[in-house]
């Protein structure tokens, strides 16, 4: 049975990075193959990984649409959208990748999006361990595209503003009343050993499990800023280590 991890937070604070560094460390602890799911239609994921996405779950949901309302198929609806997202499935040496693409432009999609959890669910038990890129926000959670999660890691930055957006996501989760096992808080680009005053006071609020705060990192910021893979990354990064003790504890 496979745990999903999900990642979520508001925009820019660093989730993309830390999908790709939690992924790179379950493929060099042996928890692997892990399926990577680039839910953010802005996010880069394959790039953060070092592979090409040359099809989306969106484009192909939109192709079958298209082509059903055109009578051009010779299989069933079903089977066509099935053969389509397993289509933009981007397999990697210890990891495979789907990205969702675009959101649902005009049109009712709730056929094609009621085929697509099936299939994400079908995808996801062949793989010990499911790491969920999310868009900023709980969207995709909300529209249970995905099953309920094992562990829930909100990101923020290290501002006041930033962490306190956490407690109002957590407090979303619990409206949406979403279903999961651990919750993790991550506290990204900190200036000091020590946890911000207002990272406390969230986990106190929201009673998560865990706290990391990842100082900043200049290695990580080289990389970014030439779009090398993340999975390149040296061992004794400081942040990895940090991420190794996240996996660690799984």
């Amino acid at each position: 049975m496979s745990q999903m991890i999900a990642i979520s937070g508001k925009g820019g604070v660093g989730k993309t990075t830390l999908s790709a560094l939690i992924i790179k460390q379950l493929i060099a602890t042996g928890k692997k193959p892990v399926l990577a799911i680039d839910a953010d239609p802005n996010s880069c994921l394959d790039m953060a990984l070092g592979v090409t996405v040359t099809q989306s779950v969106g484009t192909a949901r939109e192709e079958v649409r298209d082509r059903t309302q055109a009578g051009n198929t010779g299989i069933s609806k079903t089977e066509m959208l099935q053969m389509k997202i397993a289509e933009s499935l981007v397999e990697s040496e210890g990891f495979d990748l789907i990205s969702m693409g675009r959101p649902e432009g005009a049109g009712c999609y709730c056929y094609a999006n009621s085929v697509l959890k099936t299939v994400i669910k079908e995808l996801s038990n062949q793989y010990p361990y499911v790491v969920l890129d999310n868009e900023a926000g709980l969207e995709n959670l909300s529209r249970r595209i995905v099953a309920d999660v094992d562990v829930l890691v909100l990101v923020s930055d290290a501002s006041n503003a930033g962490i306190r957006t956490l407690e109002r996501l957590h407090a979303l989760a619990l409206e949406m009343k979403l279903k999961y096992s651990k919750l993790v808080l991550v506290i990204n680009r900190t200036r000091s050993e020590e946890p911000p005053e207002a990272a406390l006071e969230a986990v106190a609020t929201t009673g998560a499990d865990a706290l990391y705060c990842l100082p900043y990192d200049v290695e990580i910021a080289e990389f970014a800023e030439s779009s090398r893979p993340f999975l390149e990354i040296s061992k004794d990064n400081a942040v990895l280590r940090q991420i190794n003790d996240f996996v660690q504890g799984l």
